[in-house]
């Protein structure tokens, strides 16, 4: 995967939606959903019965979700079908998921190549 240098000083659009990400992925269930995601595309009521929550209190997490472009839909016939909107989503989620499995553990840091800072886009 592309990573793309952080440029300082940060632009305060992206700060803005960074803000909106991490908002939308403070809610276990919103979690939930998208870890599904990364497997691959699904209905609404493939979320529901891996959820097992309501229809009701799924569709309003996706239509969050959606609302902060973390997942994508397309309509087959009376059916809507989600996905991840890009790469970028399944890689931090991924991260997160690491990083609180290390936590968790207690698993040492492993060398990471440093971070790009400063560099131009």
């Amino acid at each position: 995967m592309q990573h793309h240098p952080l440029s300082l000083p940060i632009d305060p659009l992206d700060l803005h939606r960074v803000t909106e990400v991490f908002t939308a992925l403070s809610d276990p269930t919103r979690l939930h959903v998208l870890v599904l995601l990364m497997q691959g595309e699904r209905n609404v009521t493939a979320l529901v019965d891996a959820l097992q929550q309501p229809q009701s209190t799924v569709s309003r997490h996706l239509t969050l979700l959606r609302t902060a472009q973390l997942v994508q839909t397309r309509r087959e016939t009376t059916s809507v079908y989600y996905r991840l909107a890009d790469t970028h989503v399944a890689e931090l989620l991924t991260q997160a998921f690491s990083h609180a499995q290390h936590d968790r553990l207690g698993l040492p840091d492993h060398p990471a190549p440093p971070a790009s800072i400063g560099g131009t886009q």
